[in-house]
């Protein structure tokens, strides 16, 4: 929808330690990044950093951006540009800052602030994986078409975010959230401790003996591919139980959007490893008390970027039925299904396109 517009919309990657500002326009940079140390210590000291960044990227344009549009870390009332609350990246933040009318008076154009998990998914529904998983059903002749997904992002925490019939769901209160649920394995601990970069970290050390191992997840993807000493059994196991983990979680969440489901984030590079298991839990069973068996969740869950399985999945199972009392057919496909698949444009793009898309459909609306 957005890939051919010529707005431009300036961005923010905001991070505890450093605030990278750009602009997109046609959900493509066009600038060089800025970055700027976050000063997050500071509040004063880091909202004119803030103003500092964006006035540099404005001032860089040949043309007046329509909105200024990024993530930002909550808690935070998004819809009104409120950020507070329990924030340990930015410490001054926590008794609640007016961040998007502060930016607005300042710039005179429209300011909209999200979660990263949210913009991350409206960026794969709008920009990326969803168009393009789209435009190849088309291409092999299905008339199937999604416009629901499911965002996930693995990195420091399990972030989601939800897009349903093309629009983003913020919720109420600015809260849809799946880090909290429970953990498969561990009674009464939250989903995230088991899908973060920790996670991958404390199994490791736990199965291996290495209490005092200093690998990131990269180096234990590494030993599990053999191509650095270690564990390898504890290193696979890592990340087996993170696909695990994840993956019962987001059954929960895919029963209930039914749409397309897209993975991002500094982990997914361990894919290979992570994969396997996840889609043992989204195909996983469950019984009755009587004894019969039912599908964990309805859909049958296919590997988008495995082409066989992707054609199988364009495919369905469509035949023709009689309408009956007339000499007519119908075209019935009995195949309810979903797929999973990884970010088109990377996770730190697909969130600013999101921002970009975001700040575009909203000043369409209005």
């Amino acid at each position: 929808m957005y890939i051919h517009d010529s707005r431009t919309v300036v961005t923010l990657d905001a991070g505890g330690t450093n605030l990278v500002f750009g602009a997109m326009k046609g959900c493509e940079y066009i600038t060089e990044p800025i970055t700027y140390p976050s000063n997050a210590h500071d509040l004063d000291l880091c909202l004119d950093t803030m103003v500092s960044g964006f006035r540099e990227v404005i001032d860089s344009l040949d043309e007046k951006p329509v909105a200024i549009s990024f993530a930002f870390p909550g808690p935070a009332d998004y819809p009104n540009g409120i950020i507070g609350g329990f924030l340990p990246n930015f410490p001054s933040f926590r008794e609640g800052v007016a961040l998007g009318p502060f930016l607005e008076n300042e710039f005179g154009i429209p300011v909209f602030i999200n979660n990263d998990g949210d913009l991350f998914a409206y960026g794969e529904a709008l920009c990326g994986a969803l168009p393009d998983i789209n435009r190849r059903l088309a291409e092999a002749g299905s008339g199937k078409r999604y416009r629901n997904l499911l965002g996930y992002t693995f990195g420091t925490g399990f972030g989601v975010g939800m897009v349903v019939n093309g629009q983003l769901n913020r919720g109420d209160n600015s809260c849809v959230e799946t880090f909290c649920l429970p953990h498969k394995t561990k009674n009464g601990i939250i989903v995230e401790e088991g899908v973060a970069v920790r996670a991958v970290k404390r199994v490791y050390a736990e199965l291996s003996g290495d209490l005092g191992h200093s690998f990131e997840p990269k180096d234990i993807c590494e030993i599990a591919d053999g191509k650095r000493p270690g564990d390898v059994a504890a290193a696979r196991r890592a990340f087996e139980e993170f696909g695990e983990t994840a993956g019962d979680a987001m059954a929960i969440a895919a029963q209930l959007i039914d749409g397309i489901i897209v993975i991002g984030g500094g982990i997914t590079a361990a894919r290979h490893l992570i994969l396997p298991s996840l889609l043992g839990e989204l195909r996983a069973s469950l019984s009755t008390i009587g004894g019969d068996s039912v599908r964990r969740v309805q859909m049958e869950v296919f590997n988008l970027d495995d082409q066989a399985e992707f054609e199988a999945f364009a495919r369905g199972n469509s035949r023709r039925i009689p309408v009956r009392g007339t000499d007519r057919t119908a075209v019935y496909d009995d195949m309810k299904r979903i797929g999973v698949t990884f970010s088109r444009l990377g996770a730190s793009k697909a969130i600013s396109a999101g921002a970009y898309a975001f700040a575009l459909s909203k000043i369409d609306g209005e």
